[in-house]
């Protein structure tokens, strides 16, 4: 006897409630105390990274969408007879759109995979893609690499994956090799990957960027507790913590912190955790590294990708390199 959808849908949210609580009890006892920034992507939390965006001091999805539209047809005659686009972390759906609208794109019959953690991100990316005509849309809720694996088992033909927005940026040097390489094993000679990055940029532009004039980025940030409360019972008391968002530039990377501005007891009952957090203690919620166009390249070439394109945006300093399986 199958299951009602509600029953399927209803064990797979306590599952992932499972994993959050597991996770934040793991990275709340680490030295410093961490976040993963993977549960930033709540509906709220969502919506708060869709506002930072169209903020002018972000700049990363208006260079990305510039390279889009302006290579997205170039991106499928390149390719040839690709047939299978998958997409991690699809976001609102807006730049897939855009490089599924390039004038090569809407002559071809695709199946396109979207692949995210987040449900409400995951529908409203179904939304902005399900309007395609040439589109047959199968959504993964799951990592990144469960995600790729059962979208990797259903397809036919030659695969384009697509990782944009600077995700890999979220990974440490050794955490994006290993992720990349994953990418890689699941793909076959002749499939293809298209990677956004964020490059290096003046200290100014790039802390701005993340610790922005409107104080967006800061309730992004903070909305990590919010969720903590509600789906954990926590008891982080907001008005407690500040946003803070440093470069540091040995490391090559953006760092986002919650620090403590007064002392608290933290409970996280359903995470089976307790802690006392000392005024000016920081909890680190992200970490977002820069690359330069020779550092992309070379990343890819070392897990088994050659270089077919790659374009820069100088305006905004972002490059999308479209490699293939080597």
């Amino acid at each position: 006897m199958s299951q009602h959808p509600s029953a399927v849908q209803s064990g797979r949210d306590a599952a992932a409630i499972e994993r959050f609580a597991a996770d934040v009890r793991y990275y709340l006892s680490l030295t410093p105390r961490q976040l993963p920034s993977e549960y930033f992507y709540d509906a709220l939390g969502s919506a708060l990274f869709d506002a930072i965006c169209r903020l002018p001091w972000y700049g990363v999805t208006r260079a990305e969408s510039r390279l889009i539209a302006t290579h997205g047809a170039d991106v499928f005659a390149r390719l040839g007879d690709i047939s299978t686009v998958v997409e991690l972390g699809p976001g609102n759906g807006d730049k897939l759109r855009l490089l599924l609208e390039a004038e090569d794109a809407r002559r071809r019959r695709l199946t396109v995979h979207l692949v995210d953690v987040s449900r409400s991100a995951l529908d409203r990316a179904a939304d902005t893609i399900g309007e395609l005509d040439n589109v047959q849309l199968i959504t993964h809720c799951a990592t990144y690499d469960a995600g790729l694996r059962d979208a990797s088992a259903q397809a036919s033909g030659r695969t384009l994956v697509a990782f944009l927005g600077s995700n890999i940026g979220n990974f440490d040097p050794p955490g994006a090799a290993a992720f990349l390489h994953n990418i890689r094993t699941s793909l076959v000679s002749g499939d293809a990957l298209l990677l956004g990055t964020d490059l290096v940029k003046p200290m100014e532009a790039l802390v701005r960027a993340y610790d922005d004039p409107l104080g967006v980025t800061a309730a992004f940030n903070r909305n990590l507790l919010v969720r903590i409360n509600r789906e954990l019972d926590g008891n982080f008391d907001l008005d407690r913590f500040a946003h803070r968002a440093v470069w540091n530039a040995q490391q090559s990377r953006i760092e986002m912190h919650l620090v403590a501005r007064a002392e608290q007891d933290v409970r996280i009952p359903r995470a089976d955790i307790e802690f006392h957090i000392a005024r000016d203690e920081a909890i680190w919620t992200e970490s977002s590294y820069k690359y330069t166009p020779d550092t992309v390249t070379g990343l890819l070439h070392s897990c088994g990708f050659r270089t077919a394109a790659q374009w820069i945006d100088r305006q905004d300093a972002f490059a999308l390199t479209l490699v293939e399986v080597a």
